[in-house]
Order: C-alpha cells, then structure tokens, then sequence
C-alpha cells in the first residue's frame, strides 16, 4: 500500500485518501477497521451476512473486496488484513490513560464524545457501539475527575458534561461534573446538574438521587435537608 489509509469510525464513517465506496465496500472496511484490520474470511462474511448461507456470504464477501479500493485490503490465504490507522485505536489508546488518571488533551476527549457508526443496526455495529459507549463513558468521568484535580476546570466540564450526555443516568458522571461547578464556586450550574439528573431518575427508574449526592448538595447550601 503506497500511502497510509486512515479511517474514521467514531461520529460517522470517513476515509482518507478519499475514495468513493460501494455500501458493499462501506461495510467491509468498516467492519475490519473496528476489528483491528484482521478477520478471516469465515468471520467476515458471518458477520456482514449472518442470514445468508456460508458460500452465498463468502460469495458477497468476494464481490466486496473487488469492490474495494485496489489494494487496500490483502486476502492472504483464509485471512483479511487491512492496514490502516483507524481512530477506534487511538480512542481506546487515550481511554486507558484517561482510567489510569492520566491528564488527557482536549482533542483527546473529542474522540470520546460521540459514539462508533450511530445510525448502524447491524449486530457487529451495535456489538463495537456498546463496548465503546461503556469504555468512553469510563474514560470521561475519570478524565473529569483528574482535569479538576489538575486545576483545568474547561476542560473537567468538557470531559464531565461530555459523560453525562452519553449515559444520563449514571450518577457518578453527574456527581463529577457537580464537584467541577462547585469547585468553581458554580452554584447555579451545580444545581442545574443536580435537578436534570433528579428529573431523569424519577422518569425514567421512579427513583431519587443516590444520598450521598444529596448530601454533598446540602453541605454545599444548595439543597434544604429533609
């Protein structure tokens, strides 16, 4: 392959160089980008074809690869290989050192916050959708937590606002961005945090805020204790 291949996975997919794909095409690349660029041909086909039998998958997965842009993926033997640097990679790169506690950057958070192919109902797209939500989710509300502890309160309520719009439910991302606002002296923002996620536990699971939180708004004067 003469020039490296780049794809992007997360918010949409995107290619570069640029090339016009087939939906054929689309999906192959995708699916071995997220994958780490290999698969064996059995897997592959399995996977974009789940319903069909194995020759009439294996069949479209030929067609696919001819579909491809010429040399981009290499069929050795039973295997697919697809060297490309894809941002999925460098997304969970940057998680684990978010989870570790170490500080991130801010285009580092931007690979957290949205999800891998919204829009993608295939089962292997919402199996890599899941997985990524849940480590995304982790990487931000520890990003939060370190950012505040380094002073960088901008970029604490990116990484904690960032949580919160992926899983609002889950009170320790709300409970991390509160600690930024308060940290700030926020108030206003604080208690804003609070009521949202109050609201959306009584909708959604008929419940109240963890007591510690509530807490933690009492001590702060936000919140009059029962």
């Amino acid at each position: 392959m003469s020039e490296l291949v780049k794809v992007v996975v997360i918010g949409r997919l995107a290619v570069s160089p640029p090339a016009k794909l087939s939906l054929p095409a689309r999906r192959l690349i995708a699916l071995l980008a997220i994958n780490g660029g290999q698969l064996s041909r059995a897997a592959a086909a399995d996977a974009l074809w789940p319903d069909l039998p194995e020759e009439s998958g294996r069949a479209n997965l030929r067609r696919s690869l001819w579909q491809a842009p010429r040399h981009w993926i290499e069929a050795s033997d039973d295997q697919l290989l697809f060297d490309a640097e894809c941002d999925l990679q460098r997304a969970r790169r940057a998680a684990a050192r978010a989870i570790e506690a170490a500080p991130v950057t801010f285009d580092e958070i931007e690979l957290f916050a949205a999800d891998v192919l919204p829009g993608w109902h295939e089962e292997w797209a919402i199996a890599a959708q899941d997985e990524f939500r849940v480590l995304r989710v982790q990487a931000l509300e520890c990003a939060c937590r370190t950012l505040l502890s380094h002073g960088n309160f901008p970029l604490a309520i990116r990484a904690g606002s960032a949580a919160v719009a992926a899983e609002p439910l889950r009170e320790s991302a709300s409970e991390a961005l509160i600690d930024v606002h308060l940290a700030q002296h926020n108030r206003f923002e604080a208690i804003r945090c609070y009521r949202a996620l109050a609201r959306r536990l009584d909708e959604d699971l008929g419940v109240n805020p963890m007591p510690r939180l509530t807490r933690r708004m009492e001590e702060a004067g936000l919140l009059r204790a029962a």
